[in-house]
């Protein structure tokens, strides 16, 4: 190691976070300063990477866990060739730039992950450590590893103090993920102060207790951190939890070691006095020493090495490997997938199934279907109906399975299943009741901004959950789901529109999709539209039709659409009944597509069980919509159906008006 060249690095990191920071006004130059020798060190004599090739497969993932010190990544990207320039680094925190307050995928190369919420990038790392499991155990042979590589997250106090991370660290550690090194920036402040304000436990005796390996030292030794990082690698059992003791802002005279560091920009006399710390000019703004620059250029040289190696092997086990190398393409192979319809189940009319039956059923074909299809539930497979018998249950003892038991840690299930699907070569799904999407909007909401194609299973999705009562009867979650953007929101009405729900899901490569299935069994209906499953990928279509213009429209989503077909034998008004699976996809269709499901001048009426809110825009009034503004109760779900007005003579009584 060219330990004066490392420390360039490090010194170099500073100056460019310090600068990035104080030309936005905003940001955080804590953390960069504090952790730059462990940066230059990850970079330069720990990761192995391309840049040139940024989504290289067999390449380590760091994850900047702790997003707020962004300056940090974006300064180690540019000093490491990844094609950031130092104009971009001037565009810190400015609109359109690659170079956003917070890391964002897909935005910046280099970028694994899209991290600011505290613990999110933790539980993310622990997707792509369970990934790389995965695809090691399957295309790994006797004789070549295509997939060898180690995830590496930094974490702050912040991620130590927030449940997703608690959660995501329980299950890495029973599940041994020994790929998968976290390094804590112990640096002791906060915010507010001091971390002893709020946050006195003894961390690493948690993370023991939790099955890591837990291992201290000083942030600012570079051949201790190195020896850390082996004695890491060296256990193979176990994930690794290294303390490393830091200052933050170190390198500022006045500043190193407060609170004052973490989140604002250090002011100009301040950065004068800091760059005269470093070695630096003064008046030298967005410094690299040069040394730092020629490290890397001969790093790029042995990088390139390494990874021409790795293309060799890659051709060698391609032609000893050539059904392997099918399944390969077809993992690697990205995008939407169809899956047919002769490969998923079949469901005649009038044949009565719960919507989550007909979903485990799809599940299990779709599985069949589609190889690199993994996933699980937080502790509800058999009620979720996510059991599937042939893919093996993921463990420390079976890397190849498919099914993983996330134990009930939803949170952490929401970001391990997007850390999964960031990793690449593999899509994933997670499951648990409907009313639990709340431990899980922030997982959703991130899934929708990196625009990743993760599928959330949510079952149980009303009152007709029954007995459980309120707490477990969903009646604003699909509603607060649909607000999300870029989050496709699905309701299908019965077994058939459930498969081709799962196909939807699928499909999509451009974001997520939750799906909310019944508890209960719902009839298989006659669809009018001949071209139904065309029109239901649009969000909506015709079920049932009148002769003529008619008087009402209903639209209906879910067990409603039953419930609706129902109370057609209760008026004698023309009525067209419309299932709205997905109203977000209905609201994006042309206005000649609504009108034609919606023609103008006719009485509208909605259908959901679940708050009124979002159907006000359809209707005259709230007396039009049948749903339930308030919280269910305990009881059989038929007699609770009925007590809060959900029967076909009810909704009939609402058409007539």
């Amino acid at each position: 190691m060219n330990k004066q060249a490392v420390t360039a690095v490090a010194n170099s990191v500073r100056a460019l976070s310090v600068d990035q920071v104080q030309k936005a006004k905003s940001g955080h130059p804590g953390l960069p300063m504090g952790c730059a020798e462990l940066g230059a060190l990850l970079y330069g004599e720990i990761m192995n990477y391309n840049p040139e090739n940024p989504k290289w497969i067999n390449r380590d993932r760091f994850v900047l866990s702790a997003g707020h010190g962004s300056a940090f990544l974006y300064a180690l990207l540019h000093v490491a060739g990844f094609g950031l320039t130092i104009e971009d680094l001037k565009g810190f925190r400015q609109l359109g730039t690659k170079t956003p307050g917070h890391p964002e995928y897909g935005w910046t190369d280099g970028v694994e992950t899209t991290t600011g919420p505290l613990g999110a990038g933790f539980s993310n790392a622990v997707g792509m450590a369970i990934a790389e499991e995965m695809l090691a155990a399957k295309f790994n042979t006797e004789k070549r590893k295509l997939i060898d590589h180690y995830t590496y997250a930094l974490s702050g106090d912040g991620c130590m103090m927030e449940g997703i991370t608690s959660e995501a660290a329980s299950l890495a550690g029973h599940l041994g993920l020994g790929k998968l090194i976290v390094f804590y920036d112990d640096n002791g402040i906060t915010i507010e102060g001091k971390t002893d304000i709020a946050f006195t436990e003894n961390v690493g005796d948690r993370y023991k207790a939790y099955g890591w390996q837990v291992l201290k030292g000083d942030a600012y030794d570079l051949d201790g951190i190195l020896s850390l990082v082996a004695e890491a690698k060296a256990e193979k059992k176990k994930p690794s939890f290294i303390m490393l003791k830091s200052v933050i802002g170190k390198g500022s005279p006045n500043m190193a070691g407060t609170h004052k560091v973490h989140g604002a920009p250090l002011g100009e006399e301040e950065i004068k006095l800091t760059r005269k710390n470093l070695g630096i000019p003064e008046n030298s703004d967005f410094y690299v020493f040069p040394e730092a620059y020629d490290y890397f250029k001969a790093k790029k040289a042995e990088l390139k090495k390494k990874y021409d190696k790795w293309n060799d092997e890659y051709a060698a086990w391609r032609k000893e490997n050539s059904d392997l190398a099918l399944l390969w393409d077809k993992f690697m192979a990205g995008g939407g997938i169809a899956v047919d319809d002769s490969a998923l189940p079949q469901y005649k009319i009038d044949e009565s199934v719960a919507t989550r039956v007909a979903s485990g059923n799809a599940l299990v074909s779709m599985c069949a279907a589609v190889p690199n299809l993994v996933g699980g539930s937080a502790d509800l497979a058999p009620s979720n109906n996510t059991v599937v018998p042939d893919n093996g249950d993921f463990s420390k003892e079976n890397r190849a399975g498919r099914s993983l038991h996330f134990g009930v840690r939803e949170h952490a299930m929401g970001g391990v299943a997007n850390g999964i699907i960031l990793h690449g070569g593999l899509r994933s799904y997670c499951a648990t009741f409907l009313v639990f999407a709340d431990y899980m909007r922030p997982t959703l909401r991130l899934a929708a901004i990196m625009k990743i194609p993760s599928v959330f299973i949510f079952t149980h999705d009303s009152i007709y959950v029954g007995e459980d009562g309120p707490t477990h009867q969903a009646v604003e979650q699909i509603e607060s789901l649909r607000v999300i953007p870029n989050l496709r929101m699905l309701r299908p009405g019965d077994p058939q529109e459930t498969v081709v729900g799962w196909q939807m899901a699928m499909e999509r490569a451009d974001g997520p999709t939750a799906m909310a299935f019944t508890r209960q069994n719902l009839r298989t209906y006659e669809k009018a539209d001949p071209d139904w499953k065309k029109s239901m990928r649009k969000g909506a279509y015709i079920v049932k039709d009148c002769a003529g213009k008619p008087d009402v429209v209903v639209l209906a989503t879910g067990s409603e659409v039953n419930l609706a077909l129902d109370a057609l034998a209760h008026t004698t008004k023309k009525v067209r009944v419309v299932s709205v699976p997905s109203r977000e996809l209905f609201e994006a269709q042309g206005k000649a597509y609504r009108d034609k499901l919606i023609p103008a001048g006719c009485r509208v009426v909605a259908a959901e069980c679940g708050v009124s809110t979002g159907w006000m825009g359809y209707v005259a009034s709230r007396e039009d919509v049948l749903a339930i503004d308030v919280f269910g109760e305990s009881g059989n779900y038929k007699d609770v159906a009925k007590k809060f007005g959900f029967t076909p003579e009810n909704l009939a009584a609402i058409i007539n008006k």
